[in-house]
């Protein structure tokens, strides 16, 4: 692997994009990141330029959604992408659908316009599982049919589309990553979490232990053995160390795949807030706020391909991911604030 390669990291200033790019830092890329800030921040990005300085690392405030030539002036060379920008509450998809259509479709449209402008070749999406629906089977493998019931998961199918077009037209090579429930911090706590408020459960129920915010169950009864949903949640860490492999994979000449992340496993809503009772000793105290639209019953994936492709399997436990989040709260009890 040559460590001098230049990535670019689009939603860097989010939850996962500022740990991918703190974890790219550390691995020795040099590393140019772009966000818009609508739903990021400038903090996590100020802090790792203090670290790593400009040479290794510098941050756009740029769009997707309108002319970012400028950025790829600036930096040439850039080996490949690692695109996060999206906007990802399924909940508010349902209520606001053109802007998810806008930001999320039209952004990537933009994005790989600019990749092919600059023969720019490589380019790994964090994608979701969003574009499945509800599962027909579990554990979901890449073959599971595609069937989006809100318009997140369709915004995000359609981005997957336009890149695998690009692909058959343009010789972009892709790796589309269809992941799962994301939780935890980064490894030593310092980067983590700050949408306020956070719609993922387990950062939600720490939240609530911690004292920070109240919280409350959104989740619609479903057929569960609980009556909670069920879903996989991976480590954020491992989620884009399953990044970083794919970014080495095309890299070093692999094809275009779909593959899907998770943990193989699943843990329903009330028992995720049970190991956060039971590792903090204390009580959530959560009342029902009003239900999400568009939540799936059972969401597991098949971690089969991912071994296969990428030698990648989860190395955290939810335990991990609850220390993390701790951590990361505990310092940053409003997240990043600016």
């Amino acid at each position: 692997m040559n460590m001098a390669n230049k990535i670019l990291v689009t939603g860097a200033g989010g939850y996962i994009g500022s740990i991918a790019t703190y974890m790219l830092l550390q691995g020795g890329y040099e590393v140019a990141a772009v966000d818009n800030f609508l739903r990021g921040f400038r903090q996590p990005l100020e802090t790792l330029q203090q670290k790593y300085g400009k040479e290794k690392f510098r941050w756009y405030e740029a769009d997707l959604t309108k002319d970012i030539s400028a950025v790829f002036d600036r930096e040439k060379n850039i080996d490949a992408v690692l695109h996060y920008a999206a906007l990802c509450n399924v909940g508010e998809s349902s209520l606001n659908p053109g802007l998810y259509f806008f930001n999320n479709t039209l952004g990537c449209v933009n994005l790989i316009e600019s990749l092919t402008k600059f023969n720019v070749k490589n380019i790994v999406f964090s994608s979701t599982c969003a574009v499945y629906g509800e599962s027909k089977y579990v554990p979901i493998d890449e073959k599971h049919p595609i069937n989006p019931i809100s318009p997140y998961g369709e915004s995000k199918r359609m981005s997957e589309s336009v890149i695998e077009w690009y692909g058959k037209l343009k010789g972009l090579r892709f790796l589309l990553l269809r992941y799962f429930n994301v939780c935890g911090a980064s490894d030593d706590g310092m980067f983590g979490d700050s949408k306020k408020p956070s719609f993922h459960l387990m950062q939600n129920a720490i939240r609530g232990v911690l004292g920070i915010e109240p919280f409350q169950l959104t989740y619609p009864e479903v057929d569960t053995p609980d009556k909670s949903p069920i879903r996989d949640y991976v480590n954020v860490v491992d989620l884009n160390r399953a990044h970083i492999l794919g970014l080495e994979y095309l890299l070093k000449g692999g094809k275009s795949e779909v593959i899907n992340l998770g943990t193989g496993s699943g843990n329903s809503v009330l028992e995720i807030i049970k190991k956060v009772e039971e590792m903090t000793g204390k009580k959530i105290d959560f009342k029902k706020g009003p239900t999400r639209i568009g939540d799936p019953e059972r969401l597991i994936a098949s971690t089969a391909k991912a071994k296969e492709v990428l030698d990648w399997e989860p190395k955290h436990s939810l335990e991990d991911s609850v220390e993390t989040l701790l951590t990361w709260y505990k310092v940053h009890p409003k997240g990043w604030e600016k």
